[in-house]
């Protein structure tokens, strides 16, 4: 084991010890069985919406306990970093719901919460190791290491860094003094005990006992000398952070379970109690012929992005992900599931299907139950960000939007659920706004084609409309007028008269009222036709007929 003297000029002279440390990020003074719980996203690409799930199971079990959430951004791989990544978790978080109590924006006694800012305190830790020999420096060249690693391959045998692989593991004092007095750069690795059990088992809080072959790998804990700053890997990051920030709970994906063996033998090393582990199953997709993980390479709902964009409503998204977390909170109504507290003995250790079908379907449920006011002031904050056009007419519009969103919603036993998300409002709603409607273009135009009626007819039904039209309150008064025009211009009084001789007709009055529907929506299919032509007034009703007759 090298010198201590030797060992302390590898580091700032400056570096606190262990027990400054430990004065200085005490225990917390939490109730009894209060969790600390942490989410620890890489700022390498776009938030996934199972770092979401996470984070929401996160904060759920350490706010119904009387602990604390905490976020902290794991940015020691930063040549993988992605600018404006740390901003998106902000962005994601507040949108759903999730933020946390402690993180670098919202504050806390417990950071910096950018691990890239805590250097000082995981060098003293690698310090602490080498002082004590169980850590040591390897100064294997990137050649080397491949070689260990083809040799291993050829003779079929486990890769990695450990036994008569891990050349400088028993290296002399003396060649590791003159590797230093080179200038040769390298890596701190962690002394695997030798004498330390085959397999190892830990309680999982999901899973429960689970067993594992040891992890044998002397793993570096340390990155480059030649690296500034001097950053840790994930594995003893994550071992120092967990225990200062005084964490009781990692909850994580199943995919951590392997590197557990590894954890263990740090926390154990460095005299850290090990907190409780608890895995979690993978968001999954269903494809032809079974199902696979959800990709953000492969598949846009996998973002988080794609929810807020798309405009999912918050209350809908965590209502949908805690039924993935806990069966039986999906059987429950909105409010209840999202005021029950999740419990980690009922999560499943298969992966919950993302199924967007059922959570847009969820999605309308819980938007049927807001009134107008409330959709239009929701639909109009997406529409800032993501429709600007939409948000202009909907700020110069505002009556008659929320008269719109009114319809066969307002005062009813079964609303309307057309509405899925806030994205949907403009294909679903837009008809009602002259600014986002386009008037059809007389009896040529392609919505009035696949009606079948001819455009002479066309022309002399809705002529015969306006010339006697009137903004009825009253819906059979007012559709009445549609079947005197139809009765004028010789359509048939019902669909089963067309059917019995169609050659007779140039349609039914089903015809003629999908020609009224095509005029003021643009489609055949729309809310109650009079109650439409209610909101759009008679002006605007006998402009977009006018249009239609050419």
């Amino acid at each position: 084991m090298l010198d201590r003297q030797v060992i302390d000029s590898l580091f700032p002279a400056d570096l606190p010890s262990p027990a400054e440390l430990e004065q200085q990020y005490p225990p917390r003074e939490l109730p009894e069985g209060a969790m600390v719980t942490r989410l620890g996203p890489s700022p390498t690409g776009s938030v996934h919406i199972g770092g979401l799930y996470v984070g929401m199971i996160n904060k759920d079990l350490a706010g119904r306990t009387g602990g604390h959430y905490l976020l902290r951004v794991e940015d020691t791989d930063q040549a993988r970093e992605v600018e404006g990544a740390a901003e998106q978790f902000t962005r994601a978080f507040e949108y759903f719901g999730v933020e946390p109590d402690e993180s670098a924006l919202a504050g806390g006694e417990y950071g910096p919460y950018f691990q890239s800012q805590r250097e000082a305190l995981y060098l003293t830790f690698v310090r602490e190791l080498l002082r004590e020999g169980k850590a040591y420096l390897c100064f294997a060249t990137p050649e080397e290491l491949a070689d260990i690693r083809a040799r291993q391959e050829a003779s079929k045998a486990p890769t990695g860094y450990y036994g008569r692989w891990a050349i400088w593991r028993h290296a002399s004092d003396e060649d590791a003094q003159k590797a230093l007095d080179e200038g040769r750069p390298y890596v701190v690795r962690f002394r695997t005990p030798e004498d330390g059990p085959l397999r190892i088992s830990f309680e999982d809080a999901i899973r429960g006992k689970l067993q594992h072959e040891a992890n044998r790998n002397d793993a570096v804990i340390l990155k480059s000398s030649a690296s500034s700053p001097r950053l840790p890997t994930y594995h003893f990051a994550h071992a120092v952070d967990d225990h200062l920030m005084r964490v009781t709970h990692v909850i994580r994906g199943e995919e951590w379970i392997s590197s557990v063996p590894l954890h263990l033998q740090l926390f154990d090393a460095l005299g850290f109690e090990r907190p409780t582990y608890a895995h979690i199953a993978p968001l999954m997709k269903m494809i032809p012929g079974g199902k696979r993980k959800l990709s953000k390479r492969k598949d846009p709902e996998a973002g988080v992005e794609f929810y807020i964009e798309q405009g999912f409503p918050a209350a809908a998204v965590q209502y949908y992900l805690r039924g993935l977390a806990n069966g039986r909170l999906a059987e429950l109504p909105l409010d209840e599931a999202l005021s029950t507290p999740l419990e980690l003995d009922q999560f499943g250790v298969a992966g919950p299907l993302v199924d967007l079908v059922k959570l847009e379907g969820q999605s309308a449920d819980y938007i049927s139950t807001l009134s107008s006011e409330q959709v239009y002031e929701q639909v109009l904050v997406w529409a800032e960000q993501f429709d600007a056009e939409l948000a202009e007419v909907l700020k110069a519009d505002k009556d008659n939007a929320v008269k719109a969103i009114g319809v066969e919603r307002e005062g009813v036993d079964n609303p309307r659920k057309d509405l899925r998300k806030w994205s949907d409002f403009r294909p679903q709603y837009g008809f009602f706004l002259s600014a986002l409607f386009t008037p059809v273009a007389g009896p040529a135009d392609e919505r009035v084609t696949p009606l079948n009626v001819a455009p002479e007819v066309v022309s002399a039904y809705v002529s015969t409309l306006v010339e006697d039209y009137q903004h009825l309150d009253e819906q059979p008064e007012w559709f009445n007028q549609l079947r005197e025009a139809g009765a004028k211009n010789n359509f048939a009084p019902s669909p089963k008269e067309f059917k019995k001789n169609p050659d007779a007709y140039p349609g039914s009055i089903r015809e003629a009222s999908q020609l009224v529907r095509v005029a003021l929506t643009g489609s055949t299919r729309s809310p109650d036709l009079h109650a439409v032509a209610v909101v759009l007034g008679q002006d605007e009703v006998l402009r977009r007929l006018r249009a239609l007759a050419g």
